[in-house]
């Protein structure tokens, strides 16, 4: 359905609707930071569950009568009238209270012009904590790391874990959820909405036409709307691909519509921006530098990436499987490239700070020999030491090693990690 005609029927869950958890790995970062006159920045796509985490937060120092919390909601209704700085500052002023511990939170601060200046005063102010979230990269632009000086901590919040889905939906790990993970991804709210195939759908689609209006076209005042929705629908179909402006731009004009490379690629960014989409560069593993070329794109939740995509699309698999493992290498802290090799391509080189690094190649099933060979056979080529991986959805496959090359079940490297 066309977003001009759709978005006349986007429905939001109300936050009394909602099934919350504790994410307790996002929370013990958050608290890690308060009472360092550092400012936290919740980032993320819309409704992956940074409004809730500040919720908690709130809740829990609301319970201290030392603290006295100042919470905005630039979602709702009441706070429509702090549009600048200036209304933020008269705001806080009025509920700021010296002989307390303050907690500003503010949800969803991009809606306010030149929050930033705001930002940087009260972050000075003795016995202040700074909570803000936002669901756009550029409001972490260069001018307002200048601004702050620095002193901010972001933390990024990503769609739900396979550990995190099962806790939600109170299921066991088996194969039977697994599928369900695949098939829904992680977006929070669906544990209200269930896992119905329409309802679930429905819901992805009313997500995904609210962050395209919201942070995509409103925000970057795009005109070209029906564009816009063809090229996320065609990186849905293309996840995992090698591919340039360059050859979106050629496969667009064979479907008799002419854009610019430079304009796929303003459209490409703001969807990153938007945390729709994530883009990985290629890293050529012995000359050890990044190309500026042909990268592949993943989706942040796979369930939205589906609900795109349309249909069964049962030979879609093995691009949805890479899709989820990049978003738990993500969630492991790792820094993740496309391997380039001379003979072929590795899916994933990951590193983290210290000089860390591992390979990985993500795979269905391997069946047969010349499937085994060309996973393992990629990986050993690398003539290095790092550690090495295949991960897959092999049946009655156990954690084993092949010639120092480690095969792990996809379900097992989502529950415990490398």
């Amino acid at each position: 359905m066309k977003l001009f005609v759709y978005l006349q029927k986007i429905s939001f869950i109300s936050d009394k609707n909602m099934a919350t958890i504790i994410r307790k790995s996002y929370i013990d970062k958050i608290e890690r930071y308060l009472g360092k006159e550092t400012i936290i920045v919740l980032v993320g796509q819309r409704r992956v569950g940074k409004s809730c985490m500040m919720k908690m937060i709130r809740d829990r120092k609301k319970a201290d009568d030392c603290n006295n919390i100042i919470f905005i909601d630039k979602e709702k209704r009441e706070f429509d009238c702090i549009q600048t700085y200036q209304d933020l500052n008269d705001y806080i002023r009025e509920h700021f209270q010296s002989d307390k511990h303050n907690y500003i939170l503010i949800d969803e601060i991009q809606d306010i012009r030149e929050f930033e200046r705001s930002i940087r005063s009260y972050r000075t102010e003795p016995n202040t904590d700074i909570i803000i979230t936002g669901s756009n990269a550029r409001m972490l632009s260069n001018e307002l790391s200048t601004l702050i000086g620095g002193r901010y901590k972001e933390i990024y919040i990503q769609s739900l874990s396979y550990n995190e889905f099962l806790e939600f939906h109170q299921l066991s790990d088996n194969d039977e959820a697994l599928a369900l993970y695949i098939q829904y991804g992680g977006l929070p709210g669906l544990a209200k909405i269930g896992l119905e195939e329409d309802d679930a759908r429905e819901y992805q689609m009313d997500i995904y036409h609210t962050v395209l209006l919201k942070d995509v076209i409103m925000r970057n005042q795009i005109r070209n709307v029906p564009f816009l929705e063809n090229l996320v629908r065609f990186l849905a179909d293309n996840t995992g691909k090698l591919i340039s402006a360059n050859s979106i731009s050629k496969y667009m004009k064979s479907q008799g519509e002419s854009i610019a490379s430079a304009a796929i690629t303003n459209y490409i960014s703001f969807l990153c921006e938007a945390y729709i989409l994530h883009k990985v560069n290629r890293y050529d593993i012995h000359g050890k530098r990044i190309f500026e070329t042909n990268d592949k794109f993943y989706f942040e939740d796979n369930g939205i990436r589906n609900a795109i995509a349309g249909g069964t699309r049962e030979g879609d698999i093995e691009k949805v499987i890479e899709n989820i493992i990049y978003q738990n290498l993500i969630r492991l802290g790792y820094q993740v490239y496309v391997g380039q090799l001379q003979a072929g391509e590795i899916d994933f080189v990951c590193t983290k700070p210290g000089g860390e690094r591992i390979y990985v190649q993500a795979s269905y099933i391997i069946a047969d020999d010349a499937t085994r060979e060309r996973e393992f056979g990629n990986l050993r080529a690398i003539k290095d030491n790092y550690p090495k991986y295949v991960i897959s959805m092999t049946p009655l496959l156990t954690k084993n090693d092949n010639d120092g090359i480690t095969h792990l079940h996809l379900r097992k490297f989502l529950t415990e990690g490398i």
